[in-house]
């Protein structure tokens, strides 16, 4: 989806908490920043984790984090740090579920293990689902990030691909740009077809030069490298300027290189 219909879907839980803040203030209570906010539906049977909240466990590591829809859309783009599991068997697409005895095999069946899942933010339930099942086998620690991918790019920006989704968006969507970020002289003795070389502190240069999509911001921007490090680097540059769909390669980029060839 592009253009300003994309624009509105992405920036839609982002009015929602606007309000939820808004209406705090009025009734005289403190009011969170946007980091902090949480969707706060009734009779949730699991509680919540804000932005700021999520960002804290991911560098902590101090729960597991669970992408909790189907795998290509976990490989096209995910948060970073987050893990997939298998479908559960038997279950039609438009009530999947994640399979609970995979998240069970993931923690070694430790039913107080801190778990943490998301989908496709506040009109998704596919976390929901999950979590209810996850109860129901006795687990005990189960919190939803439930805003979702769609907040965590708007208000983060980054999210990481996996090489099945390097080989998707390569064969379907041409409107894709792909930022190789290594040194220039790495990357001109070694090109890849079809990638623009932009390293890490030429990004303001690339805004002008036709190398970064200065007319459409929402255009699909998959970063590799010589290495995941320095891929995330040049990708979190994108995304501070302002990029709202921007995805780095973990992997080091013979793997990206192999993942673009068919």
């Amino acid at each position: 989806m592009k253009g300003t219909s994309y624009l509105m879907l992405l920036l839609l839980p982002i009015l929602l908490l606007v309000l939820a803040a808004c209406a705090s203030s009025a009734s005289g209570e403190v009011r969170p920043s946007v980091q902090q906010a949480v969707l706060m539906e009734p009779d949730q049977k699991t509680p919540e984790v804000s932005t700021e909240e999520l960002q804290t466990i991911l560098r902590e590591k101090s729960a597991t984090v669970f992408d909790a829809r189907p795998f290509q859309e976990y490989a096209i783009s995910h948060i970073p740090g987050a893990l997939n599991v298998a479908a559960k068997p038997g279950v039609s697409m438009d009530l999947y579920i994640s399979d609970p005895s995979e998240v069970a095999r993931v923690v070694k069946d430790n039913k107080s293990a801190p778990i943490v899942l998301y989908c496709n933010g506040p009109f998704c339930g596919k976390s929901k689902r999950l979590s209810e099942e996850l109860l129901e086998a006795g687990f005990t620690n189960v919190r939803r990030y439930q805003l979702g991918i769609p907040t965590w790019r708007a208000l983060v920006g980054l999210t990481q691909i996996e090489a099945e989704g390097v080989e998707y968006v390569w064969e379907k969507d041409h409107t894709a740009v792909w930022i190789d970020a290594r040194d220039p002289e790495e990357s001109s003795a070694d090109p890849i077809l079809n990638t623009r070389n932009l390293a890490l502190g030429d990004v303001s240069a690339a805004k002008t030069d036709g190398r970064l999509p200065m007319e459409d911001h929402n255009t699909r921007i998959i970063v590799f490298g010589r290495d995941g490090a320095q891929a995330r680097a040049v990708a979190e540059t994108i995304a501070q300027n302002a990029f709202h769909n921007v995805s780095y390669f973990a992997g080091p980029q013979e793997t990206f290189r192999s993942a673009t060839i068919h």
